[in-house]
């Protein structure tokens, strides 16, 4: 069931973001040593990494809170090396995109700048 919410919340996260006018430029890409971003967009000019946070209730902690300090220095670590490739110039942010199970459906929360 988690792998199932999991795939459930990033494609959620996907189509809000195309919804708002991102266009999405990679999805699960895999970098490191077993690194993973699960969604790099752009959003104008801005490169934007995307943590994305599923969960189905609050018991273990809510989503963002998921999003800890270890994880955000994984995360920017990532995201220089996929920069140093792909967008050397570019200027990037990290978003979180959060998917809650409320009741009988989800909520799709979006912070942009999160980190």
């Amino acid at each position: 069931m988690n792998a199932e919410l999991g795939a459930e919340g990033e494609r959620l996260a996907a189509a809000h973001l195309e919804a708002r006018g991102y266009r999405i430029v990679g999805r699960n890409v895999r970098l490191g040593r077993g690194g993973e971003i699960d969604i790099i967009a752009k959003d104008g000019a801005t490169i934007v990494f995307v943590e994305v946070k599923a969960r189905s209730s609050r018991r273990f902690g809510g989503p963002l809170g998921a999003v800890d300090a270890r994880k955000r220095a994984r995360l920017r670590q990532l995201a220089e090396e996929w920069l140093q490739t792909a967008a050397p110039n570019a200027y990037a942010r990290f978003d979180v995109v959060t998917v809650e199970r409320v009741g009988s459906r989800l909520s799709v929360r979006h912070l942009e700048g999160a980190f």
